[in-house]
């Protein structure tokens, strides 16, 4: 028998297509984590209570505030070289790893709003620092989780007809690219501690402390953090997480780690446990056994009520005090994991 709200699920999917689809529970079913119809953190007090979801929501569709000064953006550049690995940050989560010769997109977002709809949410405080038509030819779109800051509507639709890249998401989220109509040979869910081949690339997924939802129901469909390899080089990313004994395990089966691409925006005290503050992201790079530390998810759109320039002054701060190799590129710049640029306070 069909509740409320899955009656609600239904017309809310229907009449708003960015909510994406319903989750295969079969699927979700052989994992470890999935019990009593959804997910859960290896630390179950990680999940977020009502006064959390409350506070998020209000500043997902009032959080359009002030920034210090205009955020200044870098123009694609042609013709880059293969070899090594270089980082382009794109603002907010987006990233493009570049990794021996392989392109790998992480969380692609470039619609101006992050929300179900064009007309609310937080928009863009800077608009992207390149075309989503000018991308390289991908080998791999990974999505960590799906949230309207980390899993876009018209930008998966786009990448859909711009790219022939597999995406590569956890349990659960392929329901909303099928949705969108991406080609079924194009979604590839795993579980965490499951891995995939690509191109050369070896990319798995692994455990991360967050939560899930797009409509009426939340942790439905698993969240993850990555590990992207090849026979040379290491990329770590946290995806959105909060600050938890994972990271070791992570560092010591994984790593050690060419870079870490590190949540560092977007905290609050209401949320702590799903969300790392600056000092945390420097912790959990140093527990993973990083080497270049790159933090994302700051600076895009305004989430939490935190001042817009303090993630990257804490993080600096808490790197120096540890003597963590840190690089804050501009939306758009190239960073070269093996020479990185010094840090320089742009915002």
């Amino acid at each position: 028998m069909y509740t409320v709200r899955d009656i609600l699920g239904w017309a809310a999917r229907t009449l708003v297509p960015s909510f994406g689809g319903k989750p295969d529970r079969e699927l979700m079913a052989r994992s470890p984590q999935f019990h009593n119809g959804r997910f859960y953190n290896t630390n179950p007090s990680a999940q977020p209570d009502l006064r959390t979801l409350l506070t998020a929501m209000r500043e997902m569709f009032f959080g359009d505030r002030w920034f210090r000064a205009p955020i200044p953006l870098v123009p694609q550049r042609p013709d880059h070289p293969d070899e090594g690995l270089h980082i382009t940050w794109y603002g907010h989560a987006s990233a493009l790893i570049e990794i021996d010769g392989r392109r790998v997109l992480i969380d692609p977002v470039w619609s101006d709003r992050v929300a179900p709809t064009r007309f609310t949410g937080p928009r863009r405080l800077h608009p992207p620092p390149h075309r989503l038509e000018d991308l390289p030819e991908l080998d791999q779109i990974i999505i960590s989780h799906d949230h309207y800051d980390h899993l876009d509507y018209d930008t998966v639709r786009a990448l859909t007809r711009t790219q022939r890249a597999p995406f590569v998401v956890p349990l659960g989220v392929g329901a909303h690219l099928r949705r969108w109509r991406v080609p079924h040979e194009r979604i590839i869910e795993l579980d965490w501690d499951e891995s995939i081949e690509i191109a050369g690339i070896s990319t798995t997924a692994a455990e991360a402390q967050h939560f899930s939802g797009r409509e009426l129901t939340r942790d439905n469909t698993l969240w993850a953090s990555w590990i992207i390899t090849t026979a040379q080089h290491r990329v770590f990313y946290t995806a959105d997480t909060g600050y938890f004994d994972g990271f070791a395990r992570i560092g010591e089966k994984h790593g050690p780690f060419d870079v870490t691409l590190v949540q560092i925006g977007a905290y609050d005290k209401a949320w702590p446990g799903i969300h790392m503050t600056p000092e945390e992201g420097v912790a959990a790079h140093r527990e993973a056994r990083g080497g270049l530390l790159i933090p994302l998810h700051w600076a895009t759109f305004r989430l939490a009520p935190h001042p817009w320039s303090e993630p990257a002054e804490r993080v600096w701060a808490e790197a120096k005090a540890h003597e963590v190799p840190l690089a804050i590129p501009r939306p758009g710049e190239r960073v070269d994991v093996a020479k990185p640029p010094a840090v320089n306070p742009w915002w």
